[in-house]
């Protein structure tokens, strides 16, 4: 795959839960992030081209609300090193503007390293 990316990722040393709205569960840990996409670590592949509504949530020192609310396109998914699961790489697609801040401090606090 061509890594098309503007901006390096970073990895988060705390994996959030990331939650499908619509289907009511959760679709898997948030790996790495910027303001433009993210990758999940999931249980289940995500087919590629999906638009998902989901929510990712919050400890109470990146933000007062428990979740965060958005949509993303799913661009790629393939098998992980450990076989029961996979790696998903998303574009975000809706995010409301003040939300950009909490992916600011979810990267200031977590991140550690660029991917």
């Amino acid at each position: 795959m061509v890594d098309r990316r503007k901006t390096k990722r970073r990895y988060l040393l705390y994996y959030g839960r990331v939650y499908d709205e619509t289907a009511q569960k959760q679709l898997g840990y948030l790996v790495d992030i910027t303001e433009q996409g993210f990758m999940l670590l999931s249980e289940e592949q995500v087919p590629v081209g999906e638009t998902l509504h989901l929510k990712l949530e919050l400890t109470l020192d990146i933000s007062r609300g428990p979740f965060m609310n958005f949509t993303a396109k799913s661009l790629w998914c393939e098998p992980d090193l450990s076989p029961e699961h996979y790696n998903c790489g998303f574009e975000i697609l809706e995010i409301k503007p003040g939300d950009v801040l909490i992916i600011q401090e979810i990267i200031q606090t977590y991140g550690f390293r660029d991917n």
